[in-house]
């Protein structure tokens, strides 16, 4: 017994790391590949097979897809054909395990026996991961390491269960697997318990191989393995929305209809006209073969029937659930997606470029706010603020818990730029409620600006406007040129400001402002001055992690040292264009 879950402990830890390796050595994008190509059911399938054929676990696959619609990513509809595939799929280890039973002859035909491979795989692998520093080559001997330690745990789940064959009381309970109800619900509970669909098949092989196995015995443990193994991805969708619960519950519908199908079809044939193979006994191949086939024709059969599984699912989980804008975005945050940073930066992107159009609207409703007031717009801009807020804990804890995986250099550029922002995105929402505030307080006291600090306050507003439009669309787009127009502007504002407070201490000597309006007006350049001051951060982060050769800290020095032609230039072009009217 120890011996055997060994072997089985080895099996899983072999498949996981093999799959992993194969994940890394893909680069992370197969996640993307599965989420951008699955737009018809055939494209689904065959991509959740290919996929689940990498990875080595139908389950992964299956969990990322409850994912995706769970994100509002994908349609269940697209998700069906990508989760048929992924049941296909897992049927390729079943063929990778058949490795373990190759037997060396003499001379050079030893050289395919199982233990030669195993050993010289394991070899090469151990060499790559300990010599080499590139992380491909680290990640091809986790492959190689993984796919050593699965078959030598296949080769002691095999020498465990070897004394099993002169065994009358396994012999006697294995014919009682025969009968078909008893032999899904054994497959399906041992799959439950292993969650492990290509494990529970493993194990079938191992017990194959000591040729006690026969058609009888091994169809109903598979159909009930593949019953079995719905467990985990229904355990995924707990907490999912009900489209993401809809897509879990398809894989367990698929495999039951599955069992059902052929389970009726077949032993009903077989009453009729008695099968002579029902006693043949089956070899590991015979085991892989048959799973195969039996996965095969499921998806063949139910592939056309998409559209129907889809409304009998929604039939089943109906819509009771209502969702925002705001939880929508807050929903592509999907904790799943963790796993698998391309997704997990991809809809980071999305948020945060949400996010960003937000804080922007925000700071244009409390400009008009100034000129325009009403309570119902200045109550939208403290609900959108709120609403900020909550992107800022959802992004920063979700970014916070992604810098812990493995990333590539591009990825750590990413996740440190959305960190950078995010604060910055916050802050300039937070100067449009300060500004939404003042506006409120000219309205309730009645101020009155003079005309000069009115033409003033418009020219500061068309600046702070621009420098907030360039920010957010540098940002979302990536325009490194229009990064680089920020800092010249940011820089006028800043100057524009001590002049227009010098403009307004002579207008309080002359008598043409008086002291109530002096506070206001002061708070509003205060408030612009710090959007400015945030929306130049803003293409610090992009300008600085464009390029290694940049210093946070003494960044307007390099920009002009850089390009100072094309600073001076723009800063030339913006004076003229915010000019302050002559006092």
């Amino acid at each position: 017994m120890i011996s055997l879950l060994s072997g089985v402990a080895l099996f899983l830890f072999g498949m996981t790391l093999m799959g992993d390796g194969l994940k890394k050595v893909a680069g992370n994008k197969l996640e993307l590949v599965l989420y951008k190509l699955s737009g018809s059911p055939i494209k689904g399938v065959l991509l959740g097979t290919g996929v689940t054929a990498i990875i080595q676990s139908s389950s992964a696959t299956s969990v990322m897809v409850v994912g995706f619609v769970n994100s509002g990513m994908m349609k269940v509809n697209q998700a069906i054909g990508i989760v048929m595939g992924a049941i296909l799929g897992t049927s390729v280890t079943g063929w990778i395990i058949c490795l373990s039973s190759l037997e060396g002859g003499s001379g050079l035909v030893s050289l395919l026996s199982t233990s030669t491979i195993t050993g010289v795989v394991a070899v090469v692998g151990i060499l790559l991961r300990m010599i080499s520093k590139k992380q491909s080559r680290i990640h091809i001997g986790d492959i190689l390491m993984g796919f050593a330690v699965l078959m030598f745990g296949m080769q002691t789940m095999s020498s465990a269960v070897s004394p099993l064959r002169e065994s009358e009381f396994f012999l006697g309970l294995l014919t009682t697997f025969s009968s078909p109800l008893l032999g899904i619900l054994v497959g399906l509970l041992f799959t439950c318990v292993l969650q492990s669909a290509s494990a529970a098949v493993g194990i079938l092989q191992a017990l194959a191989a000591t040729g006690v196995i026969t058609f009888s015995v091994a169809f109903p443990l598979i159909m009930g393995i593949a019953v079995g193994a719905a467990l985990p991805v229904l355990l995924s969708s707990l907490g999912a929305n009900i489209n993401g619960k809809r897509t879990a519950f398809v894989y367990l519908l698929i495999d039951v209809l599955g069992a059902v199908i052929w389970g009726i079809l077949f032993y009903a044939a077989n009453a009729v006209f008695h099968f002579s193979f029902m006693e043949t006994t089956l070899d590991m191949v015979g085991i892989a073969f048959l799973n195969t086939l039996f996965r095969f024709a499921t998806v063949l059969v139910l592939t056309p029937f998409i559209g129907m599984i889809e409304r009998q699912i929604c039939r089943i989980f109906k819509d009771t659930e209502t969702s925002g804008r705001e939880q929508e975005d807050f929903a592509r945050l999907e904790a799943r997606f963790i796993s698998h940073p391309t997704l997990a930066i991809e809809q980071s992107r999305e948020a945060l470029n949400n996010m960003a159009l937000e804080a922007k609207a925000n700071l244009e409703d409390a400009f008009f706010l100034i000129t325009d007031y009403n309570e119902k717009s200045f109550q939208l801009i403290s609900q959108r603020e709120d609403v900020v807020d909550r992107y800022e804990d959802k992004l920063g804890s979700y970014l916070i818990k992604l810098t812990g995986k493995e990333l590539t250099d591009q990825q750590n550029k990413d996740v440190t730029k959305f960190l950078h922002c995010i604060g910055d995105f916050e802050r300039i929402s937070d100067h449009a409620m300060n500004i939404a505030e003042c506006a409120k307080e000219i309205h309730e006291k009645n101020i009155i600006f003079s005309d000069a600090a009115k033409q003033e306050l418009h020219v500061m507003f068309q600046a702070v406007n621009e420098i907030t439009f360039n920010a957010v669309t540098a940002f979302i787009s990536g325009d490194m040129e229009l990064a680089y127009h920020i800092e010249p502007l940011e820089e006028l504002i800043d100057n524009l400001c001590d002049e227009m407070k010098l403009h307004h201490v002579d207008r309080l000597q002359r008598g043409i402002c008086k002291l109530d309006q002096g506070f206001v007006f002061n708070d509003l350049l205060t408030n612009y001055e710090r959007v400015a001051d945030h929306c130049s951060n803003i293409a610090v982060a992009m300008i600085e992690l464009e390029s290694d050769s940049f210093d946070t800290h003494e960044y307007i020095t390099s920009l002009k040292v850089l390009r100072s032609h094309s600073f001076d230039q723009y800063y030339e072009e913006y004076s003229k264009r915010f000019a302050l009217p002559n006092q």
